[in-house]
């Protein structure tokens, strides 16, 4: 098990690593500056990665189905144990039901997608797509729609700018929401507010 868990490690390192490349190929970055970036990369994630998800623990409340950051994988893992020591009876009512017609709602869509010309298939949406705002919210959907949107409109109004640019600016916004966790950090810490607050539910439901 042991080794299957490092095969496993090491394949998605690997994965990474590749699309890493791909990105510097597209931002038209050489190999010899990538490879020296991993490794200063590597090396300062040792000490700054579990400093940051100590500070992260403390302030948020991590896998709190309720909280922002509900750690999607660590219910879906907890509830596969629950399901494998209890069986089916351990799941909701109509549960396994809605299993075998999402499951098959996925074949059809993707058969659907492979089969039909392109210009039909295209406006058939992807199940692996759809799932994500189950797992982690439908904030990071609308986060992706209005990227798309951006991308969309780029390519419209200079195709060959959008071709080179779209990455390198796609990787600038990663970067700097991943860096923004660690001052977001701090502030929950100290117990700063933001100084606007924003709800779109009816006002009998808020507190």
């Amino acid at each position: 098990m042991v080794g299957c868990g490092l095969i496993k490690s090491i394949v998605s390192i690997s994965s990474d690593l590749m699309h890493d490349f791909r990105t510097g190929n597209l931002t038209l970055t050489s190999p010899r500056s990538m490879i020296l970036c991993q490794a200063v990369g590597m090396a300062i994630g040792c000490f700054v990665a579990p400093l940051t998800f100590f500070m992260f623990y403390k302030a948020y409340d991590v896998g709190d189905p309720n909280s922002e950051y509900k750690a999607p994988y660590a219910l879906i893992y907890r509830n596969m144990v629950v399901l494998a020591v209890e069986g089916f009876s351990a799941l909701p009512q109509h549960c396994l039901l809605m299993c075998w017609v999402f499951f098959g709602f996925a074949i059809v869509a993707n058969m659907l997608r492979d089969l039909l010309p392109k210009r039909v298939g295209n406006w058939i949406p992807l199940p692996m797509v759809m799932v994500v705002p189950f797992l982690v919210g439908g904030y990071f959907a609308i986060d992706m729609c209005v990227g798309t949107m951006v991308v969309f409109l780029w390519h419209k109004l200079d195709r060959a700018k959008a071709k080179v640019m779209v990455p390198a600016a796609a990787s600038g916004l990663i970067c700097g929401d991943g860096l923004w966790i660690l001052p977001a950090s701090v502030l929950a810490l100290l117990k700063v507010t933001p100084p606007i607050c924003m709800g779109f539910t009816p006002s009998k439901y808020e507190v």
